[in-house]
């Protein structure tokens, strides 16, 4: 399939994009993506590479952002790929790379600042405004907006937990994919492509689907006057989002 993109020709690619402020509930919703069994799912690579100074992506070995973007270029000729990838780094070989924003098919999921803040703050006690996310996840919505001249899918985590099949459904038919009901609940397990950051994954390798769980509790970022001024300065960009998400 082939699109006109600002006076271009962009050729798609099939390969299927979830950005995430961290604690958004993206893991839950690629681990259903796994559970179709019809994309290779490929966790967090950009976020990886910066992490770690490497990362697998399919056969491949990336040392940096440009080879992630190469190695996901290269998988999706064998197979389609989805790859879901956090905003707690900023990726700005990606907010270059506009063959990819346009020929790629990125989808975005929010959750409520204050909610995803606390339990950020659980797990990461000296965690910076900045790698809350939210500012960076709109600078990729905002580019992939500008280099396909539409509004990329959005959705919100708490209809994905409220209204599971309905969500999914309509996020389904909004990327062209098939609708797989039964890729909703899954077994619970520790996934391979976890284990070096599991910490971060535990509620979701203990879940069966897509269930809200008895985390930390908005109060802790009301109450300090450091996560309440995080809160206030990622709310915008989290309202713009918000605004745009697909409602079941």
């Amino acid at each position: 399939m082939e699109e006109e993109i600002v006076g271009r020709t962009k050729e798609r690619i099939p390969v299927l994009a979830l950005w995430s402020a961290p604690r958004c509930r993206s893991t839950a919703f690629a681990r259903m993506m796994a559970e179709r069994g019809d994309h290779a799912v490929v966790h967090e690579p950009l976020s990886r590479v910066v992490d770690f100074g490497e990362v697998e992506v399919g056969d491949r070995v990336a040392h940096d952002e440009q080879g992630v973007l190469a190695a996901l270029r290269s998988l999706a000729a064998s197979e389609p790929v989805f790859f879901k990838d956090t905003t707690d780094f900023h990726y700005p070989a990606l907010l270059a790379d506009e063959d990819f924003l346009a020929s790629a098919t990125h989808t975005f999921i929010v959750r409520d600042p204050a909610e995803a803040i606390a339990s950020h703050h659980k797990l990461n006690p000296e965690l910076g405004r900045d790698e809350i996310g939210f500012a960076w996840l709109y600078e990729i919505f905002a580019a992939v907006q500008s280099a396909t001249g539409t509004t990329p899918v959005v959705i919100d985590s708490d209809d994905l937990l409220d209204r599971p099949a309905e969500t999914v459904r309509m996020y389904c038919e909004a990327v062209g994919i098939p609708f797989v009901p039964e890729a909703l609940t899954w077994r619970p397990s520790m996934r391979s492509e976890w284990q070096s950051t599991s910490r971060w994954h535990r509620s979701t390798s203990r879940s069966a689907g897509f269930e809200r769980g008895s985390g930390a509790t908005v109060d802790i970022v009301e109450a300090d006057p450091r996560l309440r001024a995080f809160r206030d300065h990622h709310m915008p960009y989290y309202e713009k989002l918000s605004a745009a998400a697909l409602r079941p």
